[in-house]
Order: structure tokens, then C-alpha cells, then sequence
């Protein structure tokens, strides 16, 4: 335990020194003695948490990787949060997703127990066709990728509603991309209505989306249309900080 705490000592002085600084500085910022220090300097050295550039010693490609994951994992809160408030201001499950590296990746999803989101009873990366969420990301892909992802994921009934063949998911897609806006009862799970928004975070293909049940199908459009109205104030600025 005690290497463990000079070390991480030595790595919050390292931090501190936006270029670097050399072994005798560090020893002494810490209070430790110069031999234990280079002893830890050349450990942490050899595990990729440093790295000596001139002399001095700077962060290394582990010690960013923690750094990184860290700032991610912030930026995941912060849109949890925010997917959580509104949640509560819209009376529904409320979702963030994207399409990365070929696949239909939810990346945020609120949690409340009053309006609980749509269970993953069937993988949702193999059946976007059959959800709002998935709907509304493959309707921003060029055709080459849409065509690329149904040949690896065809087109198969989910629900008694879902759609049925690969041309009726393409005409339907046709019609998201006009109105900007994914709307599907009971084609993934039976018993929820949802709908999906295309928002704008960068390059990355993206979207928000809201679920209800099934008996409250007169509230999705006007749900959707606040949804929208958010998404152009805090959430999609929020999406776009977890999205790079």
C-alpha cells in the first residue's frame, strides 16, 4: 500500500507540471527520497504511465487512457442526468443512441421505475428495423451502409406489427427521412409506442428517442414534439460531448 501512495504522489506532482519535470524536482515536491523516487519513476516508466522526454517526466499513454476513461465516464452521468429530467418533464422512458461502427449502440437510457424503459428482449443491434431507434439511424445512413447492415441483420417480423420485408422497411425509412421523425407502435415490444429524432452530433449518426405505452399512443406526438424542443436547447450538446 505505501509504494502504491508514493506513487500515485508522484504522478499528482507529475500532473502539475504541465511540461514535465526531472526526477531531483519530484523528490523533492513529494518528500521523497531520491532513490525510492527514481526507483518508482523508472517502474511507472516501464508501465506506460510516464514517459521521459529531455530529461523530464510526463504523462504517459496509460496514465491519458485513465484520464479519458474518466472524462467518459463524467459525460455519461452528465447526459444520464439530463435524459432523467427529461423524463420526468415528458412522463417517459427517453433514450440516447448512435450508430457506430456498424452496429445500433444505446448509449443512455433514463431510469425511472414509474416510466421504465423498453426491456432488450430481443437484441437491439439485429432488429433496428423493428424499433424507433433503429429506424430512425438507418434512415441518415448513405445506401451502401443501410444495404450493408440488412445484409447482415435482415429484415424479420419481431412483433405481429413489425415490417415485414426489407422494401416495406425502405419505404417506410423514405418516409422518416422526410419528416425527421421514426414513430412505431408495438413493432418491437408489444404494449410500447415509441419514436425517434435524428439529432445532430457531428458526424456521428445519432438519435433520441422517446417510449410510452401502448394506451397512451394520443400523447407520442405531442411528446415527441418536446422532445425535439429539448434537443435543440441542452441535450443534444450533451449527446455531442459523449458521442466523440
Amino acid at each position: 500500500m505505501g509504494s502504491v501512495q508514493r506513487a500515485l504522489r508522484l504522478l499528482e506532482a507529475v500532473g502539475a507540471h504541465v511540461g514535465g519535470a526531472p526526477a531531483k524536482q519530484l523528490a523533492r515536491e513529494t518528500g521523497l527520497p531520491l532513490p525510492t523516487t527514481y526507483h518508482l519513476l523508472r517502474t511507472l516508466t516501464h508501465e506506460g504511465y510516464l514517459r521521459r522526454e529531455n530529461g523530464l517526466f510526463v504523462f504517459g499513454e496509460a496514465a491519458e487512457a485513465i484520464g479519458q476513461a474518466g472524462a467518459r465516464r463524467r459525460r455519461r452521468t452528465q447526459i444520464a442526468e439530463a435524459l432523467a429530467m427529461a423524463a420526468r418533464e415528458l412522463r417517459a422512458a427517453v433514450y440516447f443512441a448512435v450508430y457506430r461502427e456498424g452496429e445500433v449502440e444505446v448509449v443512455a437510457v433514463s431510469d425511472d421505475p414509474e416510466r421504465p424503459p423498453v426491456e432488450e428482449w430481443a437484441d437491439f443491434r439485429a432488429t433496428a428495423h423493428a424499433h424507433a431507434i433503429g429506424q430512425c439511424l438507418l434512415a441518415q445512413l448513405d445506401e451502401a451502409t443501410r444495404r450493408e447492415h440488412l445484409a447482415r441483420y435482415p429484415v424479420q417480423s419481431v412483433t405481429p406489427f413489425s415490417v415485414r420485408t426489407e422494401d416495406d422497411l425502405l419505404f417506410r425509412l423514405d418516409t422518416v427521412r422526410r419528416g425527421q421523425v421514426a414513430y412505431e407502435e408495438q413493432e418491437y415490444a408489444l404494449g410500447t409506442v415509441c419514436s425517434a429524432i435524428p439529432v445532430q452530433v457531428g458526424s456521428v449518426v445519432a438519435a433520441l428517442a422517446v417510449s410510452l405505452p401502448a394506451h397512451e399512443l394520443h400523447r407520442l406526438r405531442n411528446v415527441t414534439d418536446r422532445l425535439r424542443t429539448m434537443a435543440e436547447t441542452t441535450l443534444t450538446t450533451l449527446a455531442f460531448s459523449i458521442s466523440i
